[in-house]
C-alpha cells in the first residue's frame, strides 16, 4: 500500500455504536473487500480480526480499540473499531479525540440504544463528522422510520437518507442509490463481492424519485450552491450533490444515512464509497490547536508535512512481542524512524526507534511518520498517553484527552506472598495502559484498592493479568467508589512550626474553599499579592491541598468538585521549606472543609430497561425502591422502555432480579451519568460502617 500518498487522500476514522450493532463483523467486511484479509472474520466463531484479544474471542464483544489501514479508491483509510460496551468508553473517548471522522453503526431493529447516544455526545464534544449506517436490514421487525425518529428526537440529527432499501427483511437485497438512481444488488452472492448495478425498476421508480426529491430539497436548505440550481430547476449531476453533501457532513449540518447487512455482506462497498466521498480527510478538518509549553501562547498546527512535527500519544498498549506500544495521531510535520523528538509534556528528548503500521495485532515496520498518519512506536517505555511528540525548535503542547472517573472498586491480593512484586508490576503496566484503571490504597486498611468503570471491566483486567502477566490475584466484592464534597463555601488557616533535627519549620498560609459544579474536579487559585509567600513554596501548598483532598473529610474518599484559593499567609527567610508550605497547605484544606458542611457523593447511573407490558408495574415500583427516579416511559418496538437515574450503590446484582421480574424477557443497560449527593440518612449508614471497618456491599 502506497504510504506516500497526498494527505488529502487520506481517512481516519472510526467505527462505533451500541454493543451487538455489527460494528466490528462490519470491519472485517471492510478488510475483506478492501484486500486487507482474504477471509472473512466472523464475531460469532471468534475468529474476527480485530477482536484479537483472547477475551475478546470467548465474549464476542469487543474489549480494546484496535487499529487498522486500508485502501479504497486510492485512498488510504486508518480505521479504529471501538468497543460498544459501557464499561470500555474510554476506547472511544480517547479514539474520537484523534480521529477525522467517524461512521455511527445504528441497528434497524433496535434504533438508537443507550449506548449510540453515548458515543454521539462523545462524537459531539469532538466536533466528528460523521455517517449513519442502518445495519441488520435483514432482521424481522426492521424499522427505519423509527430509527429516523430517535436520530432527530434523542440525538438531535439532522438524517439526511441518500438511499433507499431494497427490499427489507429476509428479502433484503441491496440498496437504491439516489444520487445516481441506480439500484445496487447483492442477490444471492454469500460473500457479497459482486452486485448488479442497473437502472431503477419500474416498481422502485416512484418511490425512489419521491425520495431523490426530499434529498435535494433537504440539501438545497443548507447548501447555497445547490439551491440556486435546485430553484431554477436545473439538472443536478450526481457529482455536484456528493459534493454538497461533502459540505454538509463536514460543516457538521446533516450525517447521510445508508443501509445495509453486513452479516450478509450487503451494503458494505457503497459504504466505503461514501467514506471516501463524505468524510474529511487531514486538511478538511480546523488546524490543530495548542499551547505554547514555556510561554502559554496559542500555537496552531495545518495539517502539512512542511509543518513543523507534531503528534499526540493516544494509546499505550503491552505488545508481547515488541514491548510498549505507543499508538500517534500525527497532526502535522514529517519524522524518519531514529530521529529525535520532544515530548513538551513531559519536557524530556524521546528518540523513534521503531514505527509500525497496524492491522490490528499484526503490525508492518514503516520508516517514517507523516501529517495525517495514526501508527504505533515500539519501544518507548517513558511516553503516557495525553503527550504531545513535536519538534524541540517549536515546541507545542496539544490538549490531553479527558477520562471519565471509576465508579466501582474492590479489593486485590495476589493468591501467594511470593507474586506481590509481579501483581505491583503488572498493574502499573495495566494502570498506564488504561486511564479510568486506578490502583490506590485503602485509607481505612491499607490494603490495595483496584478502580475501574464496572465490574465486566475489573473482570477483564483480572483475566489479562492472569493471561498476560502470570499473575493469579483474588479480587474482593465489588463496591461504589464514592466521593466526598463541600456544599457551601469556607476558609481555613494551616499553620506548621517545628523543631526537626534542630532546625525550625515554619509555614503558614490562609485557604478559601468553595464547591464547584459536579464533575469539575478541582481547581487551585492562587492569589498571593506583594510576595507574602514566595513563589517558590506556592507548589508546595497545591501539593499540600491535592494530599489532604485524597484522604477525605466524612470517611477517607477523595475529595472532588473543589475550588481552593490560596490568599494569604507567612514565611520566614531562614526556617521556611517546601515541606513546612505542603504541611499547612493540607492543615488549611482540612480545617475549612470541616466547616463546608461535606456531603457524600455517589456514582448514579443511567439505566434503561426493556420488557413486556404486563411485568412494567414490577419493575417501575422495584426501581423507585432502589432510590431510583424514572425519567421517561415509552415504547421501544412492542417493549415497553423504562429510563431512569438510580444509584450505582443500589444495583449490584440487578441483572438476576430484573430475570425474575420479567420471567427473563427484560433486558437492560446502564451507564454512568454523574456523581450525586448521598441523601443524609444513607451517608449516615456509610460513614458508621466504613468507622466500623465493615465492608461497603
Amino acid at each position: 500500500m502506497e504510504r506516500g500518498i497526498p494527505i488529502e487522500q487520506v481517512r481516519n476514522i472510526g467505527i462505533m455504536a451500541h454493543i451487538d450493532a455489527g460494528k466490528t463483523t462490519t470491519t472485517e467486511r471492510i478488510l475483506f473487500y478492501s484486500g486487507i484479509t482474504h477471509k472473512i472474520g466472523e464475531v460469532d466463531e471468534g475468529t474476527a480480526v480485530m477482536d484479537w484479544m483472547a477475551q475478546e474471542q470467548e465474549r464476542g464483544i469487543t474489549i480494546t480499540s484496535a487499529a487498522t489501514t486500508c485502501s479504497w479508491n486510492n485512498c488510504r483509510i486508518n480505521i479504529i473499531d471501538t468497543p460498544g460496551h459501557v464499561d470500555f468508553t474510554v476506547e472511544v473517548e480517547r479514539s474520537l479525540r484523534v480521529l477525522d471522522g467517524a461512521i455511527i453503526i445504528l441497528c434497524s431493529v433496535g434504533g438508537v440504544e443507550a449506548q449510540s447516544e453515548t458515543v454521539w455526545r462523545q462524537a459531539d464534544r469532538y466536533n466528528v463528522p460523521r455517517i449513519v449506517y442502518l445495519n441488520k436490514m435483514d432482521r424481522i421487525g426492521v424499522n427505519p422510520e423509527k430509527a429516523f425518529k430517535e436520530m432527530k428526537e434523542k440525538l438531535s440529527a439532522n438524517p439526511l437518507v441518500i438511499q433507499m432499501p431494497l427490499g427489507s427483511e429476509e428479502n433484503f437485497r441491496g440498496v437504491i442509490d439516489l444520487i445516481e438512481m441506480k439500484e445496487l444488488d447483492w442477490g444471492e452472492d454469500l460473500l457479497g463481492s459482486t452486485y448488479d448495478v442497473r437502472e431503477v425498476s419500474t416498481e422502485n421508480k416512484e418511490e425512489a424519485e419521491r425520495r431523490r426529491g426530499e434529498m435535494l430539497e433537504q440539501l438545497s436548505d443548507i447548501d447555497d450552491a445547490l439551491m440556486e440550481r435546485y430553484l431554477d430547476e436545473a439538472d443536478i449531476s450526481p457529482e455536484e450533490i456528493r459534493q454538497a453533501i461533502r459540505r454538509g457532513t463536514i460543516a457538521l449540518k446533516f450525517v447521510p444515512v445508508l443501509f445495509g447487512a453486513s452479516f450478509k455482506n450487503k451494503g458494505v462497498h457503497p459504504l466505503l464509497d461514501a467514506v471516501v466521498d463524505y468524510l474529511p480527510s487531514p486538511v478538511d478538518i480546523p488546524p490543530i490547536v495548542g499551547h505554547h509549553p514555556r510561554t502559554g501562547k496559542k500555537e496552531m498546527r495545518n495539517a502539512s508535512n512542511s509543518e513543523p512535527f507534531s503528534a499526540l500519544v493516544f494509546k499505550i498498549m503491552n505488545d508481547p512481542y515488541v514491548g510498549t506500544l505507543s499508538f500517534v495521531r500525527v497532526y502535522s510535520g514529517k519524522m524518519r524512524m531514529g530521529s529525535s523528538v520532544f515530548n513538551s509534556t513531559r519536557g524530556k528528548e524521546e528518540r523513534i526507534t521503531r514505527v509500525l503500521e497496524m492491522h490490528s495485532n499484526k503490525r508492518k515496520d514503516v520508516e517514517e511518520l507523516c501529517a495525517g498518519d495514526i501508527v504505533a512506536l515500539g519501544a518507548m517505555k517513558s511516553l503516557s498517553t495525553g503527550d504531545t511528540l513535536c519538534a524541540r525548535n517549536r515546541p507545542i503542547v496539544l490538549e490531553n484527552i479527558k477520562f471519565p472517573e471509576p465508579v466501582i472498586a474492590a479489593h486485590i491480593e495476589p493468591k501467594s506472598r511470593s507474586e506481590h512484586v509481579k501483581l505491583a508490576e503488572a498493574l502499573q503496566k495495566l494502570t498506564k495502559e488504561d486511564p479510568t484503571f486506578k490502583v490506590l490504597p485503602d485509607p481505612m486498611t491499607g490494603q490495595t484498592l483496584v478502580h475501574g468503570m464496572g465490574e465486566l471491566h475489573l473482570e477483564v483486567l483480572m483475566d489479562r493479568m492472569a493471561r498476560e502477566f502470570g499473575v493469579q490475584a483474588n479480587l474482593g466484592r465489588p463496591q461504589v467508589a464514592y466521593k466526598e464534597s463541600i456544599t457551601v463555601p469556607s476558609q481555613g488557616e494551616g499553620k506548621y512550626t517545628r523543631q526537626v533535627g534542630g532546625k525550625t519549620q515554619y509555614g503558614h498560609c490562609f485557604v478559601n474553599i468553595e464547591p464547584m459544579e459536579r464533575g469539575q474536579r478541582f481547581e487551585f487559585v492562587d492569589r498571593i499579592k506583594d510576595g507574602v509567600i514566595p513563589d517558590e513554596f506556592i507548589a508546595s501548598i497545591e501539593d499540600g491541598v491535592r494530599e489532604a483532598m485524597e484522604a477525605g473529610i466524612l470517611a477517607g474518599f477523595p475529595v472532588a468538585d473543589v475550588r481552593v484559593t490560596l490568599i494569604d499567609g507567612s514565611f520566614d527567610e531562614d526556617d521556611s521549606t517546601p515541606i513546612a508550605f505542603k504541611i499547612a497547605g493540607s492543615l488549611a484544606f482540612k480545617e475549612a472543609a470541616a466547616k463546608a458542611s461535606p456531603v457524600l457523593l455517589e456514582p448514579i447511573m443511567s439505566l434503561v430497561v426493556l420488557c413486556p407490558d404486563e411485568y412494567l408495574g414490577d419493575i417501575v415500583s422495584d426501581i423507585n425502591a432502589r432510590r431510583g427516579k424514572i425519567e421517561e416511559m415509552g415504547m421501544s418496538g412492542r417493549s415497553r422502555q423504562v429510563r431512569a437515574h438510580v444509584p450505582l450503590a443500589e444495583m449490584f446484582g440487578y441483572a438476576t432480579i430484573l430475570r425474575t421480574l420479567s420471567q427473563g424477557r427484560g433486558v437492560f443497560s446502564m451507564e454512568f451519568l454523574r456523581y450525586g449527593s448521598v441523601p443524609p440518612k444513607v451517608s449516615k449508614g456509610i460513614i458508621a460502617r466504613i468507622e466500623g471497618r465493615a465492608p461497603l456491599h
